[in-house]
């Protein structure tokens, strides 16, 4: 009798501490650009967010002689889940995401939409088949969205500093999508 009452005990508390949790609503793309959002047949797989640094590096305008210009090299950002919990990382080139269980997809950009002057676009990426078994197999489109930071460097890139990199930081959100 008393395991039966302090297993009830325990089931009460865990239920009360699950009455405390605020209900999270899934992913809507409803105030999203039509050019970032993923065609009907897919749902979220996983809702990430993502903070790290992108490298600029200053080199030569092609065909613009003695033109420079800050030219994007790759992101490094680490994946958590809504939680918190640390679920994978991002990185390129290609553009990369892997789970922690070391499955990982790259991806090919459909689209982009300005998000504000001093963010990176908000963007739709197709998925290429994954590669492992795990968290990323099966997933078919990603979109980075909330945006924050991660533009090319405001200083200087001309002839002196040719070559030079600069790092800036970023956050976005990351939502995998899978084939219903």
């Amino acid at each position: 009798m008393k395991t039966r009452t302090a297993l009830s005990l325990v089931l009460v508390a865990g239920l009360a501490a699950c009455a405390n949790q605020p209900m999270r609503t899934p992913f809507s793309q409803d105030m999203l650009p039509a050019a970032v959002k993923v065609p009907a047949g897919h749902t979220v797989a996983m809702e990430t967010a993502a903070a790290g640094d992108i490298t600029y590096q200053c080199r030569a305008k092609k065909d613009m002689a003695g033109q420079f210009e800050w030219v994007f090299v790759g992101p490094d950002a680490g994946l958590k889940d809504r939680s918190g919990k640390v679920v994978g990382r991002y990185f390129g080139p290609p553009a990369t995401w892997e789970g922690t269980d070391g499955s990982k997809v790259t991806a090919t950009q459909v689209a982009v939409a300005p998000h504000g002057d001093a963010n990176i676009p908000l963007q739709l990426v197709k998925a290429n088949p994954a590669m492992g078994m795990g968290t990323m197999q099966g997933v078919t489109y990603i979109q980075r969205v909330a945006t924050v930071g991660g533009i090319a460097p405001k200083a200087a890139c001309a002839q002196a500093n040719e070559g030079a990199k600069q790092i800036v930081q970023y956050q976005a959100d990351y939502i995998l999508y899978k084939s219903m």
